[in-house]
């Protein structure tokens, strides 16, 4: 009952966030001042869409069972660059730099498209709270092997503080049942994470984190799909 409680409170905490913003942006806007109307505007529209994606997201995890999300093939790299692609005036905005290199053979995955698209959102928007000019966040594609089972690993690179290990034994071991504060990283989207814990769990995906001196790469790894030596 007490992690559902906090889980109610970091929730309320991170969509809070955006609205507080979008205020702060709506009150210092200057009417008299044409190019600061145009960026506010802009800054304004990317700050209500990424709130509105989080709530849909939301409803989304109490729909899960009720068979709207069917698994199917899925292109991995068309999906990793819809996010990128959506992402880029965020990264460029915020004077923040994405790296992105596929390497895998694998193309296709067993998932459902647009909770996928989720799960790497989520992850990308995190690393973009922990990159600056001197490093680069990174998003890599590549194939996995765990004993007889193929998968592919889409993984993002931050430059954050250490992930708490109670948060990264959680995550490791299917166990973040609510969205929680992270104490290293107050700007991190616990909210995000647990949307992509519980989106990779419902897709049969292993989702996890590698623990860096200087960051987190948060993961998930898919099963292959055996329509894809079809397209290799």
């Amino acid at each position: 009952m007490q992690s559902e409680v906090n889980g109610i409170f970091v929730a309320a905490h991170e969509l809070k966030a955006p609205l507080s913003l979008m205020r702060q942006l709506a009150l210092s806007l200057d009417p008299n001042n044409p190019t600061e109307i145009k960026e506010y505007q802009a800054k304004m529209v990317t700050v209500s869409e990424r709130a509105l994606r989080q709530v849909s997201d939301l409803t989304k995890i109490a729909r899960l069972e009720d068979g709207l999300f069917a698994m199917e093939p899925v292109a991995v790299r068309g999906v990793c660059d819809e996010v990128t692609s959506e992402l880029k005036y965020l990264f460029r905005s915020n004077k923040k730099q994405l790296r992105v290199k596929y390497s895998n053979h694998q193309k296709l995955v067993i998932a459902n498209r647009d909770l996928l698209h989720s799960v790497v959102y989520n992850f990308c928007v995190n690393a973009i709270k922990y990159s600056d000019s001197s490093t680069t966040s990174a998003l890599t594609v590549s194939d996995h092997q765990n004993g007889d089972a193929s998968s592919v690993r889409i993984l993002v690179r931050d430059f954050g503080p250490a992930l708490p290990k109670d948060i990264y034994y959680k995550l490791v071991h299917n166990q973040l049942e609510a969205p929680t504060g992270i104490s290293f990283r107050p700007d991190s989207s616990g909210l995000g994470l647990y949307i992509a814990t519980k989106f990779s769990r419902f897709m049969h995906a292993n989702v996890g984190a590698i623990r860096h001196r200087d960051g987190t790469s948060f993961y998930v790894e898919l099963p292959v799909s055996n329509q894809g030596t079809l397209f290799a």
